[in-house]
């Protein structure tokens, strides 16, 4: 098996692991598969990306776990016409998340390395 292919089967198991754990919205749930958390995370820690855990990123930062970041979007209830403010970019991933389920996402991010290196990654 290819690591494309170890990293889509982790995708899918996390996606079923999210929907045991509460998350019902296919929307939220599909924003999340589209999504490659892997590209918002070190090369160190990419082996972990699908795994339901936070992660380190720079400035002693973390991406949040996958389930809290399904949790939070699908309690905001966005639809496509709404704009959202995220205060704190981190990686960009909840910023991703959020693009696709509503018109646009402003966020705003306290240290300029997270913010240079989300802005080239979104």
């Amino acid at each position: 098996m290819s690591l494309d292919e170890d990293g889509e089967t982790n995708k899918i198991s996390l996606i079923m692991e999210l929907r045991k754990q509460g998350i019902r919205s296919n929307d939220v749930l599909s924003a999340i598969e589209r999504v490659p958390r892997d590209e918002f995370i070190s090369t160190a820690f990419k082996a972990k990306a699908y795994d339901n855990h936070p992660l380190p990123i720079e400035c002693g930062q973390t991406i949040s776990q996958p389930f809290v970041v399904a949790y939070m979007t699908e309690q905001l209830r966005v639809g496509d016409r709404m704009k959202v403010l995220e205060i704190g970019t981190g990686s960009g991933y909840q910023a991703a998340i959020l693009s696709h389920l509503c018109r646009r996402v402003y966020t705003i991010e306290r240290y300029r390395t997270l913010m240079r290196d989300a802005v080239n990654r979104l």
